[in-house]
């Protein structure tokens, strides 16, 4: 059976991580008429959602429609669910998979939309999937990536947006499921590329963010977000990926995206440190994930590993 077959009736999918993104996601395909069940880690955050159908500490405002159920037990939401949108930060998802394999379907689709590269291993959120779960499983990993905000996807604002995977049946069936008048996917085959350029330009937010702290102008920003692609691209070409797709929305858009707009939240970070912050007084004051400060000693190891030239990332690991 062909996985159109197997999953063109699809009603109902998990969303595992209520963030800004879980939840904005979790709106997006509820408005659709799906039923989605969204894993919520904090108890405090499910019993708010819950009492206000709104995630007020992550994503304040947007009312979530009653055909998105929460739960915190992982376990109950992973089981019975075949297509699961990976939505916790990537320094969690190790752990997270973990505690979802045994409940897993065989054949299911996991969606990252995770946008970091793991410290220790170097490895993307896909290859953490194929790491950490058995080969029996024979998941589809994907991943959805580009210029997106949570708070604009929440309000339902036009957004274009890729999603990536080997299988052809998977990434047409994923843009079928998040495809809709006010998200527009487009799809690629190129997964190492999609999510290099969804992790790296996070490093190039803060750089373009201590420039704008520290007053350097319009015309050093454009400096740092051209040179900071071509890094990105030098990268990514030498791993394998498409220089195409760092010219498409998982690359030139998210980063133009994150460089300049205030909901940027490495962007802020970089503009703090720009203005005299120091780090960790600047992370000890937000309550959502700046992925890219994790990002920066990954990016950092990986071009020394790979011998690829990234000056941006090397200074920005100086400051960091």
């Amino acid at each position: 059976m062909s996985l159109i077959e197997r999953f063109k009736d699809v009603k109902k999918l998990s969303v595992i991580g209520a963030g800004a993104w879980g939840t904005a996601l979790s709106y997006h395909l509820a408005s659709k008429g799906l039923d989605v069940s969204l894993w919520v880690f904090e108890d405090e955050v499910a019993e708010q959602i819950k009492s206000t159908r709104e995630n007020r500490t992550y994503l304040p405002g947007v009312k979530l429609p009653e055909n998105v159920t929460l739960s915190t037990d992982l376990e109950a939401v992973t089981r019975g669910n075949e297509v699961l949108v990976m939505a916790v930060p990537s320094h969690h998802m190790r752990r997270v998979l973990g505690r979802m394999a045994d409940a897993l379907s065989t054949g299911a689709i996991l969606v990252s939309v995770a946008k970091g590269i793991e410290n220790e291993t170097l490895l993307t959120m896909t290859q953490v999937f194929e790491d950490v779960l058995p080969e029996r499983l024979a998941v589809h990993r994907a991943v959805l990536s580009g210029p997106s905000f949570a708070k604009e996807v929440g309000r339902g604002l036009p957004t274009a947006v890729t999603v990536a995977c080997h299988d052809r049946e998977a990434r047409d069936l994923l843009q079928q499921i998040f495809n809709s008048p006010t998200m527009r996917i487009y799809t690629s085959q190129d997964v190492i590329g999609v999510e290099l350029g969804g992790a790296l330009k996070n490093l190039i937010a803060i750089v373009a963010g201590i420039g704008d702290g520290m007053g350097m102008g319009l015309n050093g920003r454009a400096a740092i977000i051209t040179r900071g692609l071509a890094e990105i691209t030098r990268l990514g070409v030498h791993m394998g990926a498409n220089p195409l797709t760092f010219s498409g929305l998982a690359g030139m858009g998210d980063l133009v995206l994150t460089c300049t707009g205030d909901l940027s939240r490495n962007r802020t970070v970089g503009y703090k440190l720009g203005q005299g912050m120091k780090i960790a007084d600047i992370l000890k004051d937000m309550k959502q994930v700046a992925e890219g400060v994790k990002t920066t000693r990954s990016a950092k190891d990986l071009a020394e590993r790979e011998g690829v030239d990234m000056p941006i990332t090397a200074k920005l690991y100086q400051a960091v």
